[in-house]
């Protein structure tokens, strides 16, 4: 049985992030760009600050596409050439841990140049994950700082890669607990369909302007639409994701105790639930691919969410 979500679409007063239309709206317009400059300077406060940033989304077609439900991501430049990669999974995918690698390095590798006088000279590349989900593969902490350091002596080694992992179910913190604009950021963010104000908007013109601007009944009509149709297409991916997960560990779990029963009850059982597990999960990652084509999902994304192959999608 699938597993069933209670949300109040019509009562949201402030846009959902989680969505493409959402994030880019806070964060990846030119009228929003002094708030991507607020929460980079917070989230890397006491090591850079940063002046101006260039939106470089246009600039990343084979990347960086517009119409993800589960994935999105923005691409600046800052004032000295540093690269950002601010991103926003609103779920766990198969190698997830390796895809952040893959563009961070991807970013890094489009900055070289044809012609022997190119030195190698580049940026440092910054990639920030939001993470609307927990991964025992990143740590079981809010938010994980990676870079490139001598095993040895921990020292870094190169301040050319820096990946920030931000695993919002494990910010607990309430308004009033909030320290700093950095965690008032990740509260805001975190909270943000469900709340009927925005705390601090009275005290702090960044979070007036974010108020202002994330407001429901700020969208123009077609912005309305457009956020209406991202918003249903990214809970009913959920859904569906949810529903196959549920529907994976109840016949995994059957099927397993069927064989358990039929080759013994200690070895059978052991080996019956991992068979079962693996082969309804299989099935359910074929349900998904299914319903995701439907949806006009693309091949590359459908691999990338179930992990099938491009060529077994494309046969189903």
């Amino acid at each position: 049985m699938k597993k069933s979500c209670n949300f109040a679409v019509a009562m949201a007063k402030f846009i959902n992030p989680f969505t493409d239309i959402g994030f880019k709206r806070i964060f990846g317009q030119q009228f929003s760009k002094p708030l991507l400059l607020d929460f980079l300077n917070n989230l890397l406060e006491g090591e850079k600050k940063i002046e101006e940033l260039t939106l470089l989304d246009k600039e990343q077609p084979a990347l960086f596409e517009d119409d993800h439900s589960l994935i999105f991501d923005i691409f600046c430049k800052t004032d000295s050439g540093e690269k950002i990669i601010v991103e926003m999974q609103g779920r766990n995918q198969p190698n997830f841990k390796e895809r952040s690698v893959y563009y961070a390095s991807e970013a890094i590798a489009r900055q070289g140049e044809k012609g022997i006088d190119w030195k190698y000279s580049i940026h440092a590349v910054y990639l920030v994950a939001f993470m609307n989900f927990k991964s025992k593969l990143i740590g079981n902490k809010f938010r994980t700082d990676v870079g490139l350091v001598d095993l040895e002596s921990l020292q870094p080694f190169t301040d050319k890669m820096r990946l920030i992992y931000l695993q919002l179910p494990l910010f607990q913190k309430e308004a009033d607990e909030c320290e700093n604009d950095f965690e008032r950021w990740i509260y805001v963010l975190k909270n943000m369909e469900t709340l009927n104000r925005l705390p601090w908007a009275a005290k702090s013109a960044v979070f007036q302007k974010l108020a202002s601007i994330s407001e429901v009944g700020a969208l123009t009509r077609e912005e309305r639409h457009m956020y209406d149709h991202a918003l249903k297409k990214y809970r009913d991916t959920l859904n569906v994701l949810d529903g196959a997960v549920q529907d994976g560990i109840a016949e995994g779990r059957a099927e397993g105790r069927a064989e358990g029963r039929a080759e013994g009850r200690a070895e059978g059982m052991i080996e019956g639930q991992a068979k079962g597990r693996a082969e309804g999960e299989q099935a359910k990652m074929i349900e998904i691919a299914c319903n995701m084509k439907a949806m006009n999902m693309r091949i590359e994304d459908i691999a990338k969410a179930t992990g099938l192959s491009e060529t077994e999608i494309a046969e189903l």
